[in-house]
């Protein structure tokens, strides 16, 4: 069974526009007696509370979801596993998160319409994982019912696989590995994905390139996807400017580097997770962006 139509009306990078937007077509769906509509859209409407880092209402909401499910229900209950393991998950309990994404695969697994659901659940049990065989292990057998299945929206898993499986390699230092997986994720993101996600995929070959400390051909790509950004109108990504600055202090051009630091902090310290997990990198963006800028004037 493929994803209800609202699945296309997700913005990950605006998870409070997209609640709003959920809530309309759940005034709508109350009105109607597709329970199982109505139920995988309050799993929806979970999903971008916990994504906005609000874990108390997601996990209410998903207790409504709960009340309402019986064993007809088979993807709701599937969506609603799904969905309090990434609460959990996200709110710092991965051992939690865990149990729900095996109940969510498991139960995906025995019902052939759900492989989209099962390649979710795999997908997310591989990022809970604790160990770099875990996780690869887990996202060998997402990518593997990916391909295998006949689905459209379930092969549409195979570009973000590929890329969970670069960083994990990248995670452990073997960069080759890492950055072979990268442009797996490229090559299927230019035939199959949107002008973003193949630009996400590109970041990805430059970040392995840096780590292959192939510095000058990772600032030469990078450079090349802002100058692309810059062209769209999509919002700006602190990413790419993040990337630039790196490369740009390894190869000795640390004033150069300044306005990158800058950039990066200012648009990276807009991220509520950038904010609440990784602080320290995104103090070290600020202090580098000062610290270029001192170096500088001194000279």
């Amino acid at each position: 069974m493929p994803p209800y139509d609202f699945d296309a009306l997700w913005d990950y990078q605006h998870p409070d526009q997209t609640e709003a937007t959920f809530r309309q077509l759940l005034a709508q769906a109350e009105h109607t007696r597709d329970r199982s509509y109505h139920l995988q859209l309050l799993t929806q409407v979970a999903r971008t509370q916990g994504l906005q880092r609000k874990f108390t209402e997601a996990h209410t909401t998903l207790d409504c979801v709960k009340d309402q499910l019986h064993p007809e229900l088979v993807v709701p209950t599937i969506r609603y596993l799904l969905e309090r393991g990434r609460v959990f998950n996200s709110s710092g309990y991965p051992g939690e998160a865990q149990i729900w994404f095996q109940q969510a695969w498991e139960l995906a697994r025995v019902h052939k319409q759900a492989t989209f659901f099962a390649v979710d659940a795999a997908h997310m049990l591989a990022i809970v994982a604790s160990s770099f065989e875990d996780k690869t292990t887990w996202n060998q057998a997402a990518l593997h019912s990916a391909l295998a299945s006949s689905d459209e929206q379930a092969r549409g898993w195979c570009g973000s696989l590929y890329n969970n499986l670069g960083w994990a390699y990248h995670d452990q230092g073997a960069y080759q590995r890492a950055l072979e997986f990268f442009q797996q994720a490229l090559a299927w993101q230019r035939e199959h994905g949107t002008a973003r996600k193949r630009r996400i995929a590109r970041w990805c070959v430059g970040r392995a390139l840096r780590s292959l400390q192939r510095t000058a051909e990772a600032l030469a790509l990078q450079q090349e996807l802002l100058a692309e950004w810059e062209k769209s109108e999509e919002e700006q990504d602190g990413y790419v400017s993040e990337e630039i600055a790196e490369c740009l202090l390894i190869l000795g051009r640390a004033a150069e580097s300044r306005a990158y630091f800058a950039r990066a902090y200012t648009l990276l310290s807009q991220d509520i997770w950038l904010v609440a997990q990784e602080n320290e990198r995104l103090q070290r963006l600020k202090q580098l962006s000062q610290a270029s800028e001192e170096t500088s004037s001194s000279q």
